[in-house]
């Protein structure tokens, strides 16, 4: 015995329901694997990994023209990234055929693996990938409170 997921329309073969299945399963796809530059799919993409003295986020972010492009913020362990991305060229959309670059604007939040300090961070864009670099917080130490009794 098979299990299926319900599908209300795979019934349907007739034109006007056979393209709504196709359009439902494009949006469909379109939200599950994300789009575009927004909150909904989680892009700009970000790899994170840790080093003895460092976190370091590299995301892939292709068209930013200049520093005024971009915002970066790290506070209470979260690295914030957000900005815009223009296209030159100007094309109006009747005359595409397929587009898929994204412009606009754009904001990923992320927590981060472990504490850093927000001075001493660093960031570099080249070849579309911005590179953070985030010095870790010193280690908490332990201390033992005494307690007075009066």
């Amino acid at each position: 015995m098979t299990l299926v997921p319900h599908d209300p329309y795979r019934h349907m073969g007739e034109w006007p329901f056979r393209q709504l299945e196709q359009w439902r399963k494009d949006l469909s796809r379109f939200f599950d694997a994300g789009f575009g530059f927004s909150e909904f799919g989680g892009l700009p993409r970000v790899d994170v990994h840790e080093t003895d003295a460092e976190v370091v986020a590299a995301c892939d972010i292709p068209g930013l023209s200049g520093k005024e492009d971009v915002q970066i913020d790290v506070e209470d362990n979260v690295l914030t990234i957000q900005g815009t991305i223009k296209r030159s060229e100007e094309i109006r959309e009747e005359r595409y055929s397929r587009q898929e670059r994204f412009t606009g604007r754009f904001q990923r939040s992320i927590q981060l693996p472990a504490r850093v300090k927000a001075e001493g961070t660093t960031a570099t864009y080249k070849n579309g990938v911005l590179e953070i670099r985030m010095p870790k917080a010193g280690q908490e130490t332990k201390r033992r409170i005494d307690v007075q009794f009066h």
